[in-house]
């Protein structure tokens, strides 16, 4: 059995990076990040801007595979 994880996915802003959530609460991934560019490419991790944005795509997916699952021809 498939887990579901309930939308809407969020992003929510936490110390050294974002947590994408699901509809529950559930967090489903971390982005790790730095606030300087400098100390981003010391630890070898993103910017929070880069964060932002990698954390916002994670939580558009519920939106973009229903919209595939829709566009899916029915047998």
């Amino acid at each position: 059995m498939a887990r579901r994880f309930k939308p809407p996915w969020t992003t929510e802003r936490i110390s050294g990076g974002y947590v994408v959530k699901d509809g529950t609460g559930q967090a489903l991934a971390y982005v790790y990040a730095r606030e300087k560019r400098a100390d981003a490419d010391i630890a070898k991790v993103l910017t929070m801007d880069e964060a932002r944005r990698v954390a916002s795509s994670i939580a558009k997916l519920p939106a973009l595979l229903g919209a595939a699952d829709q566009s899916a021809p029915i047998s």
